[in-house]
Parts: C-alpha cells; structure tokens; sequence
C-alpha cells in the first residue's frame, strides 16, 4: 500500500470529488490510515501529520449531527483495537488532539478492564478532592458500573457535547483517581503507586491545557 499523505486526506480521510460532501466511514478509514502510518517509514513529520490529520476527521465526523452514529465511535477501540489508535496517536503531544483523543479511548478501555480497581481509588480520593469530584461528575453510588458509565458519558460528550467540558471531566476523573490510589497503596506498592500516581496527574495537565486550547480555537 502507498502510504497516505496529508495532501490525500479530506473528510474522514477519504477522497471526494470537488463540491461533493462524503459521509465518511470512520472505522475502515481508521484502519487502512493507521496500516499507511506503519508503512510510512522514519519521518516523524509524516507520522505526526497523519496523527493530526485522522484526529480531525474522527471528531468532525463525530460531532456533525448528519455523520458517524456516535456508538460506532464510542466503540472504534473495540472495532479497530488499541494498538491501530495507538499507531495513529500514540506518539504525538499529549496535549494535542491525537494525544487528548488517544487518552480518552485509553480511558474507556482502562475503566472497562479495571473497573473494581479504579473504583476502590476513586472513592479513597474523592473526598480529598472535591472540586475535581464535582467536575469529573462520577455518580454518588461508586462502583465499577458508574466508572464505566463515567468513561463512556465523556467520550460521548467529547462527540455530541462541548468538547472542552469532556476534556477537563477526563482531567478531573485522573486528579481523583492519582490522589486515592496513592492513599490506598500498600507500604511495599507506595513507590510504584506514586509514579502510576503522577502520570496521572501529568494525563490531567494535559487534558486541561488541550481543553483551554480547544476553547481558543488553536487545539489540533
């Protein structure tokens, strides 16, 4: 396959004819897209164009009221798998589009897979930090389904609501959840805890910083 350059990428990341608007098809696109970025060679610039480029069209597609269903994207980890995102967006800035959209499917899987977990630290942090409680908006019943419930009510917001709002909830969600797993940590796990711990926190600046950016229109 030839590997797909910016120039080559319109909506969806599928070519269409001048004046002729496509309704992309996220899921296939994302996959040959991601297959043209591991054949692409050493150019970081291509690389990361790429990872730019694919992130705008999913959040296009998303949030255009005629296109993608939003189901089909709050699944696309699941169709397409981690590792294809993670060849797409995982290299890029943490605080760029790719990088905000990689966390937040991240998120989504790790709140499914590690649901009893997240919960246990959530509700040790919650009450340390009860502005973030409020922002990331966890129901009051913790439990493994409010976590799941909160991961995937934040990705949808990211494609039908106010991106930005979606964005600081995730931040909110990582500053909790740094501070209890940090409180429940056993002696022997404390050092490890505490780093896992501030990569949270660092997860959370970066979402903050891309939400104020997205605010002043300069998010890509």
């Amino acid at each position: 396959m030839e590997p797909a350059t910016v120039t080559s990428l319109t909506y969806g990341g599928l070519m269409t004819e001048p004046g002729r608007r496509y309704r992309p098809h996220v899921v296939p696109d994302v996959e040959r897209l991601a297959a043209a970025q591991a054949s692409a060679g050493p150019e970081a610039s291509s690389r990361l164009d790429l990872a730019h480029a694919t992130a705008a069209a999913v959040v296009r597609a998303g949030r255009d009221p005629s296109g993608v269903a939003t189901d089909t994207l709050l699944e696309l980890a699941e169709t397409v798998g981690l590792d294809t995102l993670a060849e797409l967006w995982r290299e890029a800035a943490d605080d760029s589009l790719p990088g905000v959209l990689w966390a937040l499917y991240l998120l989504r899987s790790w709140c499914r897979q590690q649901g009893p977990a997240l919960a246990r630290w959530y509700e040790a942090g919650r009450g340390l930090a009860p502005v973030a409680e409020v922002v990331a908006g966890v129901a009051d019943d913790i439990g493994p389904a409010a976590i799941r419930q909160l991961a995937d009510d934040v990705l949808t917001g990211a494609y039908t609501g106010d991106f930005a709002v979606a964005l600081e909830r995730a931040a909110a969600f990582f500053r909790v959840i740094a501070i209890g797993r940090r409180e429940v940590a056993a002696d022997d796990e404390k050092s490890a805890e505490a780093e896992r711990a501030d990569r949270n926190v660092r997860t959370a600046d970066a979402l903050e910083r891309a939400a104020r950016s997205w605010r002043a229109g300069t998010l890509r």
